[in-house]
């Protein structure tokens, strides 16, 4: 399996806005992606501006297939200028427990 993790560093007041398109972000992953198993998206709890991603994909390859996707290249073109800042992490995953 393939984790990969995004922090989101939002602009002032961005929040409201930002997380229903994140949410539908992260239905649509594993709604229309048979790659995508699991996409969690959580916030700080004392600073909704800081928001955080947890996603598993089958491989690397099922994650290139989610970055080239309509909806994803839709949701990226539509918070744009409400990210301040965007940390993402790859992982090779081994267990779970």
């Amino acid at each position: 399996m393939y984790v990969v993790t995004v922090t989101f560093t939002l602009h002032e007041n961005c929040a409201d806005a930002f997380m229903p398109l994140m949410q539908a972000q992260a239905e649509n992953s594993v709604k229309l992606e048979d790659g995508c198993h699991y996409f969690d998206v959580v916030h700080q709890a004392d600073d909704p501006s800081t928001v955080f991603l947890y996603e598993i994909y089958t491989d690397r390859a099922a994650f290139d297939i989610h970055l080239k996707s309509f909806h994803f290249n839709d949701f990226d073109k539509k918070v744009k200028n409400m990210v301040k800042d965007k940390k993402v992490l790859c992982f090779d995953r081994h267990f779970s427990g």
